[in-house]
This record gives C-alpha cells, sequence and structure tokens, in this order.
C-alpha cells in the first residue's frame, strides 16, 4: 500500500464537486491515490474555496475555466446526476479521463451521447459495489464453481417514479451492479411490486440465471444482503461478511453428525476486524470507494481501457432501470 505523498507517478487530477458527499468519501479517498489535486470546482465558490485551501490547490467556480488555467490528466466528477453527462462531454472536450460518480446520468441516451463522445479517452463510473471485496469474492467463488442458478439481493428502496431523480434511479444502482457484475448481461426484466413501490424486480441474465432483486422495507439504519445459489453450494453477503456454505455428507437416514471430519465441508466466512486501525476495515476500502478510483488511476498511468465500471456497463445497468420502470408485471426486453 503506498499513499499520495510515496507514489512516483502522479496524476494532475481536478475535482468537480465540493458537497458532502465528496467530502465525506471521495476527497479523503485522495491520500491513498497517485495523484495530485490540482483544483477542486464547485459552483459554490466559497464552498470550492475553502475546500481548495484545505487541500493546499486552486478553486473555480466554472469547469471551462479550469480546464483552460489547469493541464489536467484526469478530473474526478461528484455532482448530482442530472449534471453528469454535461461534466463528461465537457471533460472529454479537453481530452481529459474522467471518473464520474453513479448515477451516470438521468437517461440512458445520454450515456449513449457519452460513449459516441469518448473517443480514446478513460472513463470510470463510480459503480463501488461491482468494485467492493465481497463482490469481488463472489466472482471468484462463483468462477471455482463453475457458474450459479439464481442471485438475490435484498436493497431497501422502492419503484416508483415520484420524482425526476427516484430513489430506484440515486440508490437502485448499488444493487444492480453488484449483481450485474456477477451474472453478466441481462435479457429481460419483470417487477412485481404493490402500490409502496415495493416488491421484486426479476432479472433473466443472458446466461440463464435468474435474479430477484427484493425491494424492501426493513429497520433503521439501511441494511443490504446478496445470496447466490449453485449447485450444492450457497455464497452470501450480509453488510461486508462473505460467507461460503458448502453443506455437509448427508443421507436422512443415517446421517447424525453435523461437523464430519476434515475441511471440505461446511461453513467459511470472511469479515473485516474492527480491534486495529488498519485500512481494509475502512469503509473507503469494504464499500469498493477505493478499489474504483485507484482502477481508473491505473488505466490512465498505464494507458489501459478499463473493462470494468466502464460506460457500457453503466448503459446497461441504465437500460435496465428503465425497463423496470415499464415491467409492470410483464417482461420486457433490455
Amino acid at each position: 500500500m503506498s499513499y499520495q505523498r510515496e507514489y512516483e507517478r502522479r496524476l494532475e487530477v481536478g475535482i468537480i464537486g465540493a458537497g458532502s458527499h465528496c467530502y465525506r468519501n471521495i476527497l479523503p479517498l485522495m491520500t491513498y491515490l497517485p495523484v495530485h489535486i490540482a483544483a477542486i470546482c464547485d459552483v459554490n465558490g466559497d464552498l470550492a474555496a475553502k475546500t481548495a485551501a484545505q487541500y493546499g490547490c486552486r478553486s473555480y467556480i466554472s469547469s471551462s475555466e479550469m480546464y483552460d488555467n489547469e493541464k489536467l490528466d484526469g478530473v474526478f466528477i461528484s455532482v448530482g446526476p442530472q449534471f453528469h453527462p454535461a461534466l463528461v462531454l465537457e471533460a472529454f472536450s479537453h481530452d481529459v479521463n474522467v471518473w464520474v460518480e453513479k448515477p451516470i446520468a438521468v437517461h440512458s441516451c445520454q450515456v449513449e451521447e457519452m460513449i459516441a463522445a469518448r473517443k480514446n479517452l478513460i472513463a470510470v463510473v463510480g459503480l463501488k459495489k461491482a468494485f467492493s471485496p465481497a463482490c469481488s469474492k463472489m466472482e471468484e467463488i462463483v468462477d471455482h464453481f463453475g457458474g450459479f442458478d439464481s442471485i438475490l439481493g435484498i436493497y431497501p428502496m422502492s419503484l416508483v417514479n415520484d420524482s425526476e431523480l427516484p430513489n430506484w434511479l440515486r440508490n437502485g444502482v448499488h444493487p444492480l451492479s453488484f449483481m450485474m457484475q456477477i451474472g453478466g448481461k441481462v435479457h429481460s426484466v419483470r417487477s412485481v411490486i404493490n402500490r409502496k413501490g415495493k416488491g421484486d424486480v426479476i432479472l433473466q441474465f443472458e446466461n440463464g440465471s435468474i435474479g430477484t432483486l427484493h425491494l424492501a422495507t426493513g429497520p433503521k439504519p439501511d441494511f443490504e444482503m446478496y445470496e447466490i445459489y449453485g449447485d450444492g453450494w450457497r455464497a452470501r453477503v450480509d453488510e461486508s461478511e462473505v460467507s461460503l456454505d458448502r453443506g455437509i455428507p448427508f443421507d436422512y437416514k443415517y446421517t447424525t453428525d453435523y461437523i464430519p471430519s476434515g475441511y471440505d465441508f461446511g461453513r467459511i466466512s470472511w469479515k473485516p476486524g474492527n480491534c486495529v486501525a488498519t485500512l481494509e476495515n475502512k469503509s473507503l476500502f469494504t464499500q469498493g470507494f477505493y478499489n474504483e478510483a485507484m482502477y481508473f488511476c491505473q488505466c490512465v498511468l498505464d494507458k489501459q481501457q478499463p473493462v470494468k465500471g466502464t460506460l457500457e456497463f453503466a448503459l446497461e445497468i441504465m437500460k435496465v432501470y428503465e425497463a423496470a420502470f415499464r415491467s409492470e408485471g410483464e417482461e420486457v426486453i433490455v
């Protein structure tokens, strides 16, 4: 593990958006990345100036002015999704690589415009769940067993189109990105919900697997859980804990021991510890923020096009999101 001050190669980056989310999560993340923060831009000039002073860089209220005055390798965009399309296209027009927070846009057609304007630039979308250690472990487990039959996600939200930025848009990308990172492309979507927007969004993956995203109510603070089922095994993510259940040799008539000898059966679990001030138990790492941002930086440094968190993947998620709204109980081909 290296820290910003230790990297020999560092990217000159600008940050657009200095609001609460950026200040709590994106700016602290810079400590661990191979970057030099050249500028912070926010339409709130006072907020931009105070934040820039803290990080020892210049401040701007206009992104176009920032591009005119700074030579940037990349930009981190952390504002509302309704502003993402214009800001991403503007960065591309200045030949600047882009990391952009989720959700990528408000409509899928806006993502198609970004893809058309990207040229050979690098763009990574902040789909932290797809980059989380738990998701990576689930991918490893699925690969080990050669596939899976079904995946269940439980997430607290509603499928109600009640505003320009419904909860399904703002937060639905989290469970969708996790499930689609593991399951691959979605062929069709069917949503079955009640008047409150609670119920199930059923995903038919192109590989034949089924995904069920249960839109839940429950206790606060919000919770989430995922389970993947395969032939003779089950893997589960409960918050940050990952477990793999492999069962035991079992015969209904004769089995008397629930703990057979050896280490090839039963449950294995992994979870972050909380007794040492190390990095693996911090939310920036357990939730996937670090992995997604470092991936973007490495792609830019190595001049490698990303294969994870891409605009194309974000577009697939947007199409599933839109299909769920259109479904009303009927199957919608994505």
